[in-house]
């Protein structure tokens, strides 16, 4: 039981409690979990299969039998790929208050990394067409996290020096907007958040900066 939803001890006094929220399924299952690609290969692989057997004058009921199995291992593996990212969804718990940003992430063993806003850098913001997004965030100093610790909540491709990560969130950019107004106080710095507007595509080519 925690002691605070989202927070690994109850919230110190003083510290305010701006915003919590989880990846958006869907979205998780998507851009992380590569959901609609792993459809299309295994999707690809069956039709192959029924074109190469048809093409041997096998008959129709034969053929629907020969697909029987490879059809049930590819629904049992994107049911297996969409159930990691439905617990990956709703095993994570972003937490921003007037300090830092808590991710509290993990399917099996729970992981909490609290990150003051004072450490935060700079920020990133890219949005899908439906609202949701992932605001990356670079860390100020020489520590890092692991890749594989925060994995899917890590910037892909940012090995060398990983980014935590808020993750398909619904309605991006004001979080983003919460998340720089909630730094400019903590570090007592103005700023403004660069206008981002959605994009149709399922993710935004190109990554806005968030001025932090």
């Amino acid at each position: 039981m925690e002691p605070e939803y989202g927070l690994p001890e109850a919230l110190p006094a003083g510290e305010t409690i701006l915003w919590q929220g989880s990846p958006d399924f869907k979205a998780l299952a998507y851009a992380a979990f590569h959901l609609r690609k792993l459809t299309l290969y295994f999707a690809g692989l069956l039709i192959l299969r029924a074109a190469f057997l048809g093409a041997s004058g096998i008959g129709a009921a034969d053929l629907a039998v020969a697909l029987l199995w490879p059809t049930a291992l590819s629904l049992t593996a994107l049911a297996a790929v969409a159930t990691l990212a439905w617990l990956s969804a709703r095993t994570t718990v972003y937490t921003l208050t007037d300090q830092r940003l808590v991710l509290r992430i993990g399917i099996v063993l729970t992981l909490t990394f609290n990150l003051p806003l004072t450490q935060i850098e700079t920020a990133g913001l890219r949005v899908d067409g439906t609202g949701c997004g992932d605001i990356p965030l670079c860390l100020r100093g020489d520590d890092r996290i692991a890749w594989l610790h925060l994995w899917p909540h890590a910037r892909p491709w940012r090995l060398t020096k990983p980014e935590p990560m808020l993750r398909c969130v619904p309605d991006a950019v004001a979080i983003a907007g919460r998340l720089t107004s909630a730094w400019g106080a903590a570090n007592q710095t103005p700023t403004t958040l660069i206008a981002h507007q959605p994009r149709a595509a399922h993710l935004a080519p190109a990554w806005q900066p968030v001025s932090v």
